[in-house]
């Protein structure tokens, strides 16, 4: 494969908890699970080591150990990773360090692929149009809040309290079987990752992007799936970040495009097969 990967805070001068890696053969994209301000997690470290533990410890393990699917090469990643907390973290706290997770690799004749929560992973035939695989985990119980959220004003004390509850709510059911599953401290998680095999022969390309990207698409309707594979092969992915990111700044207070983040990490792979 040949890869080009490009990621930006959502400010300047933040610590973007998107993380992306690749090999000739494999790729990861990671987008961390972040938190309000103020909201204890039971760990030391952050979500941002934690997203470039996980993804260091992934590709590895999918590099590696082609013997073992790519979910269990995620559950080994997130016990390695689980591991390095130390005793000093508390790993069974609701809001202990998360993220979304894709990836891919080739295996023989096809590639194996891997999405676990709300960042995607787009393939591109020869012929036809791209298939999109991810975003298949909402959270039904949490979609009234975030309706609300979107309708109050960016950086408010409304908005604040509203999203706080949101987070509450999304934390206390994620990976218990009554909301969205995400890579964790339990390795049980990649058990709930959408995986498949797509035959080489039959792709041009495959793209990965975090939900600040695949913004460019899903949220401002910048063009449809094949033009936003189409930027990727002409401009890179910097560029499509770009894009989203002008956007953003000219929809600030989030009147035109309601969302809970005016600016989020963005992310995004594009690979050549």
């Amino acid at each position: 494969m040949q890869v080009q990967l490009a990621g930006e805070a959502q400010q300047p001068g933040r610590e973007s908890e998107d993380f992306a890696a690749a090999s000739p053969e494999a790729l990861v994209l990671l987008d961390g699970s972040s938190s309000p301000d103020g909201m204890e997690s039971g760990c030391r470290h952050g979500t941002a080591w934690y997203v470039r533990r996980l993804g260091v410890h992934l590709l590895a393990r999918m590099t590696d150990r082609t013997d073992r699917s790519i979910a269990e090469c995620l559950a080994d990643a997130i016990a390695e990773t689980a591991a390095l907390h130390g005793g000093r973290c508390d790993l069974g706290h609701h809001n202990t360090p998360a993220a979304m997770v894709v990836a891919a690799r080739r295996h023989g004749s096809a590639l194996e692929y891997l999405v676990l929560g709300d960042s995607l992973l787009v393939l591109q035939p020869h012929d036809g149009p791209p298939r999109v695989i991810g975003g298949n985990q909402g959270f039904p119980a949490g979609e009234e809040l975030r309706r609300r959220i979107w309708a109050t004003v960016p950086g408010s004390a409304e908005r604040a309290e509203l999203h706080q509850r949101y987070a509450l709510a999304v934390r206390a059911a994620r990976n218990t079987g009554n909301g969205p599953w995400i890579a964790a401290a339990s390795p049980r998680a990649a058990e709930h990752a959408e995986t498949g095999f797509a035959p080489l022969a039959g792709l041009s390309a495959v793209a990965a992007l975090s939900d600040g990207a695949s913004r460019y698409t899903e949220r401002f309707g910048l063009g449809s799936w094949s033009d936003a594979l189409r930027l990727l092969a002409e401009s890179g992915p910097a560029e499509l970040i770009a894009q989203v990111r002008a956007v953003e700044r000219a929809d600030h207070r989030c009147e035109r495009w309601p969302r809970g983040k005016a600016y989020d990490d963005a992310s995004a792979l594009y690979a050549r097969i």
